[in-house]
């Protein structure tokens, strides 16, 4: 039989994926076509004020309760001189959550107005682990540089170096470009693949469209939207689904929900509110 060390340990680790998961919900507002070396785009969605709010609930003996908060923020900023947008997303868990594992984590990043990426930063707070984990860019020659790290609370330290010439976007940035592309000709089973910087490594992520869904929200609101899922591929290359995700069928592209399977059980995180917004919520089903 498993201790209650053990399981806490384990849903220590499934609560640390909460907030990755949620970022990368935040990101499905793309077209299905594969990422190229063009770095920079031109802003159709993002807007400075825009402020997301969201529940976040687990399943838990058979009910659903609610576990924690998180909130997105996107404002203008000024990084090294560059006119940019800095986007921040904050989770934590309440304090009922608290008892099997507890969640601090903020990630920041930081585009230019033309949506390049140029830094980011997860401060992830999670059990007694506390980790930093940055990415800095930088572009030469047509080649895009980033520069990697992981700290630990102890103080450790890893570094790695990327050079590509191909796009990299972290769970943030892949969010600023996605947002101003304006998805046409969707098919059932569509796909493409991300290259994401961790802080550690780079990553492919995989989504797949799956069509359309109307989604109520805790509030009772009703929105159409686009349903994707993301999937992972384990060390045999067998193909898992992580999570099941529905962002508005607007010029927003606002994440509305997302679901998704965890060590410990079900989980779901569901919006509350929504302002700042730069166009009408037209997704919103009358």
């Amino acid at each position: 039989m498993m201790t209650r060390r053990k399981k806490q340990m384990k849903n220590v680790e499934g609560g640390g994926k909460i907030l990755t998961l949620l970022a990368i919900l935040l990101l499905l507002c793309i077209n299905l076509n594969p990422i190229n070396a063009q770095c920079k785009i031109k802003n159709i969605a993002m807007v400075d004020g825009e402020e997301i709010t969201y529940d976040l609930y687990f399943h838990w003996s058979f009910v659903w309760k609610k576990a924690g908060d998180a909130i997105f923020t996107t404002k203008s900023t000024t990084y090294k001189g560059t006119p940019s947008y800095k986007m921040e997303l904050l989770a934590s868990s309440n304090k009922s959550a608290d008892v099997f594992f507890k969640m601090r984590d903020t990630l920041t990043c930081i585009v230019s107005n033309d949506l390049e990426p140029l830094y980011f930063r997860k401060g992830a707070e999670e059990g007694k682990r506390f980790t930093v984990d940055e990415a800095k860019y930088s572009y030469t020659n047509n080649q895009v540089i980033v520069e990697q790290s992981r700290t630990w609370k102890d103080g450790r330290r890893q570094d790695h170096h990327f050079e590509s010439d191909q796009c990299v976007y972290d769970m943030l940035s892949i969010l600023a470009k996605a947002r101003s592309i304006n998805p046409e000709n969707y098919k059932s089973g569509d796909r493409i693949n991300f290259p994401m910087a961790t802080g550690r490594r780079i990553d492919d992520i995989i989504l797949e469209f799956r069509g359309t869904e109307n989604i109520k929200t805790e509030n009772r609101t009703t929105f159409r939207c686009i349903v994707f899922a993301l999937i992972e591929k384990d060390k045999k290359k067998k193909e898992k689904d992580l999570i099941t995700f529905y962002i508005s069928d607007d010029n927003n592209h606002l994440p509305i929900k997302l679901k998704f399977n965890l060590n410990f059980g079900s989980a779901q995180v569901t919006l509350r509110t929504i302002k700042g917004q730069k166009y009408p919520l037209q997704s919103i089903v009358k």
